[in-house]
């Protein structure tokens, strides 16, 4: 299936986006004016632009819709529960239901509290691990990609020039005030030694650790998390995992049951509200209880609110996402489409004899072209970003959406996607 030429609609639509959204655009994420898309619909493992033009979307609104889209399970959930009223501002039986099966399937969850957002949910855990500890600073590691706060944006993704020495960060936006970059630490992924020493010398100042446990697509080296782990333990630092990516995505446990490795708090996103807007802070209940006014001293208490949260529809779109996870055979499925993905990736760019790594877990992975093995953001920084990006552009060209840095697979992908998308591969790869 080729691409076909934007239609005078399609165009249409572009413009009035570039009239009305900020950079034409919802986020980050832009084609630029000439090859925008915009979006009509999609199903399943598809979707569907302006211009008629099919894809094979890689891309799944950004990692949420792990079951595919518009899923009848979950549709039918949610009209359903439209009948009762979209939101009420108050506890309902949706959100206790699926608190009650996060605690059930995430190994550190003794308690939940939710929000809407990502970005809320780590910069959430980030406050309540302040409070519990009573330290201001905050341990990330460099390119860990936690939200749009500006905590997260420390050293998000600094260019080749504005790397610094360690542990100073990289402000990765206008807008933040010196005083926020002040109480950010910064060490590089999968370094525990350099972590190590950092805590020996500054473990008193630190009021918590945050770290993706698979930072973007990079995995950890043996040991690394562990280490982490024991770190954190000895100084009585609480540990959060932000498993807004990983949760639900490479086990129903999230990273911390793949890896084997326990936080003290983890932020969820993404697949937890089933495609709506819907993500939790959890973790151990002595943490937790920081936002119950009648647990704790009235100047250490965490407010939390928000309008939206643990909204019955967000609520009953995740419970029926998960009830599709927790079927037998579908984590196999998704990491049997994923490995399949990455042989082809891997065997296709062989036979050109293009240095490349191939970096993630099967449901979640990416290509970096590089020699040698990228295992932290300095060596994802020197790999050839322009020509991953000629790569993706090449598959889009061939109805393959794949934006960014992430193949996204999803239960949905059949083997005619995945057929499909080789053939789209063998093609692009000679292009580039």
């Amino acid at each position: 299936m080729g691409k076909q030429q934007r239609t005078a609609e399609e165009t249409a639509v572009v413009e009035r986006a570039f009239q009305s959204l900020a950079a034409g655009t919802l986020g980050n994420v832009t084609f630029g004016k000439d090859q925008a898309l915009v979006v009509r619909e999609a199903r399943g493992s598809h979707l569907w632009d302006f211009s008629g033009n099919e894809y094979i979307d890689y891309l799944l609104g950004s990692g949420p819709m792990v079951i595919g889209h518009a899923h009848p399970d979950v549709t039918e959930a949610v009209a359903a529960a439209l009948d009762k009223g979209s939101t009420y501002f108050l506890t309902n039986l949706p959100a206790i239901e699926l608190a009650e099966e996060i605690i059930r399937a995430v190994p550190c969850a003794e308690k939940v509290r939710f929000t809407t957002s990502g970005t809320d949910a780590t910069f959430q855990c980030l406050r309540l691990a302040r409070a519990y500890r009573k330290r201001d600073l905050v341990l990330k590691f460099e390119g860990g990609f936690h939200g749009m706060h500006d905590y997260s944006l420390m050293s998000l993704a600094p260019r080749a020039g504005q790397l610094g020495e360690f542990p100073a960060p990289a402000s990765g936006s206008g807008g933040i005030p010196r005083a926020v970059q002040e109480t950010v630490l910064v060490a590089p992924y999968n370094d525990l030694q350099y972590t190590a020493d950092l805590l020996a010398k500054r473990h008193d100042e630190i009021g918590a650790v945050i770290i993706e446990p698979m930072q973007r697509v990079l995995t950890p080296v043996p040991g690394f998390l562990q280490g982490l782990r024991e770190l954190c333990t000895r100084y009585e630092i609480p540990l959060i995992f932000d498993e807004v990516v990983t949760g639900f995505r490479v086990a129903y446990g999230g990273a911390q049951e793949y890896y084997d490795v326990q936080p003290d708090l983890c932020a969820l996103g993404k697949v937890v509200g089933g495609g709506f807007a819907l993500a939790a802070v959890c973790g151990r209940a002595d943490i937790m209880d920081y936002y119950d006014p009648a647990a704790i001293a009235s100047n250490d208490f965490v407010p939390m609110i928000g309008t939206l949260s643990g909204n019955p529809i967000a609520s009953v779109a995740g419970l029926a996402t998960l009830q599709v996870l927790r079927q037998p055979g579908q984590y196999e499925k998704l990491f049997a489409n994923g490995r399949r993905l990455m042989a082809a990736v891997h065997e296709t760019l062989g036979q050109h004899e293009i240095p490349h790594q191939i970096s993630g877990e099967p449901p979640c992975f990416d290509v970096y072209f590089s020699p040698t093995p990228v295992t932290n953001y300095r060596e994802h920084l020197a790999a050839d970003g322009a020509r991953a990006a000629r790569l993706c552009a090449a598959l889009m060209r061939r109805n393959i959406l794949k934006p960014g840095q992430k193949f996204y697979l999803s239960l949905a992908h059949t083997n005619e996607d995945l057929a499909a998308t080789e053939q789209a591969l063998r093609e692009a790869v000679a292009e580039i």
